[in-house]
């Protein structure tokens, strides 16, 4: 792309075609899990035996370290309960790649959190939806507060500074913003929002947890107020249609600056999108990641910049640029079309116009939920962490079938 010097280029329109290699790469270890929290956006709380193998991992970080990939988003599931997750941490930081990983806190014991503490190149983000016990159990699961707030303790004691704080934003917690502030600040953390996405198990309960237009508007102003102590990882640009840009790149990055691998390998172009609509390839495929991301055909068309479809004429098109392209897929409305949380309403009245029987709606090809998860709110496992073991068996019976704890012994 070329300019002069009377037409910058801005950074956005850059990223807007593509870059060599992903800023932000996520990447989901495995989808086992402890807890099944009810808006998982993977579906999480079996292990897939077909998961990647510890040496094909380090392949994988290999290539990242090729393609100088600055860091890494690890997430699951819960990435801790895989047994050679602290191997392949200090793999990735040995090898440059940061490390940036999300956990309910269940394995941040003090002794991990002080193994974690003498790493400069990791950080940590503890997931906790609300600022008290009800709101966030109600979604995560009895206890799962108790246990992050420990979590949180003990990285704190360990002097580990900057962890981060990471809410979803639901209409049961945009009251407690300031209360999730306080509660980081205690702890020397950092806020981190991010938005509510209508993907995995998360379909199921958006229509009902999604913040109501007016909490978007509470949100907004928030965010406003507070933007530059608290992260949102480009959550919220849809928001910007309310006047002011919010802090960040205010972009859908989908397979131009982000990326997203599964624990099997399947490369999708946005970590809210694990469907086969966005599936650009798998890192066992010949190339490996590097070849995904550089050649593959999906990649190469999201990479053109877009018209904006109905949302063209909008006069906040250039900020929202339509919202976010899994919101809209899993929602049923089309991609070319406004988000279904767009401030102006233009989304509440296609979300009106949707066939009555959800049904009908995307879904992603795979569900790892825990077998009664969707019919029962589900109760976390209530565990004591005593060891690992080094001779884990890792092909279970039949597919999905392992426990989402296999390879660890408790008391």
């Amino acid at each position: 792309m070329t300019t002069t010097a009377h037409s910058p280029a801005r950074l956005v329109d850059l990223f807007e075609h593509g870059l060599d290699a992903p800023i932000c790469l996520t990447w989901e270890l495995t989808y086992a899990c402890n807890l099944s929290c009810s808006h998982c956006l993977s579906s999480s709380g079996r292990r897939d035996p077909r998961e990647l193998t510890t040496a094909e991992a380090k392949a994988v970080i290999d290539e990242l370290e090729a393609m100088q990939v600055f860091y890494v988003n690890i997430g699951g599931g819960e990435p801790t309960v895989r047994p050679d997750f602290f191997e392949l941490l200090d793999y990735a930081t040995a090898h440059h790649v940061g490390v940036k990983f999300s956990t309910n806190g269940v394995r941040i014991t003090p002794e991990v959190a002080e193994r974690l503490a003498r790493n400069d190149y990791v950080d940590v983000q503890i997931s906790l939806d609300g600022a008290t016990t009800d709101v966030n159990d109600a979604v995560r699961g009895a206890g799962s507060y108790a246990t992050a707030i420990r979590a949180m303790e003990n990285l704190a004691a360990a002097g580990m500074s900057d962890f981060k704080l990471s809410v979803v934003c639901t209409r049961h917690n945009i009251a407690q913003l300031d209360g999730f502030k306080t509660l980081a600040d205690r702890y020397g953390a950092q806020l981190r929002l991010t938005r509510l996405r209508p993907s995995g198990r998360g379909a199921d309960v958006w229509d009902e947890l999604h913040p109501l237009p007016a909490q978007q508007r509470e949100l907004y102003d928030w965010l406003v107020a507070h933007g530059d102590s608290v992260l949102t990882g480009d959550s919220f640009f849809h928001l910007s249609a309310f006047g002011e840009a919010l802090p960040g790149l205010n972009l859908c990055g989908a397979g131009r600056v982000v990326c997203l691998i599964d624990p099997v390998g399947e490369v999708y172009a946005c970590p809210f999108a694990i469907h086969d609509e966005f599936l650009a390839g798998n890192v066992r495929d010949p190339g490996g990641f590097a070849q995904v991301w550089r050649h593959s055909e999906l990649f190469r068309r999201l990479r053109v910049p877009q018209n904006g479809g109905a949302c063209g004429s909008c006069a906040f098109y250039d900020t929202c640029k339509g919202g976010c392209m899994a919101a809209k897929f899993f929602t049923g409305l089309p991609l070319d079309g406004p988000d279904p949380e767009c401030v102006q309403g233009y989304g509440e009245q296609l979300l009106a116009q949707r066939p009555p029987n959800r049904a009908q709606l995307p879904r992603p090809a795979a569900d790892h939920s825990h077998r009664t998860s969707r019919a029962v709110r589900p109760k976390p496992v209530d565990v004591t962490l005593v060891r690992r073991r080094e001779d884990l068996e890792r092909t279970p019976v039949s597919e999905c079938a392992e426990h989402p704890l296999a390879g660890l012994n408790f008391s």
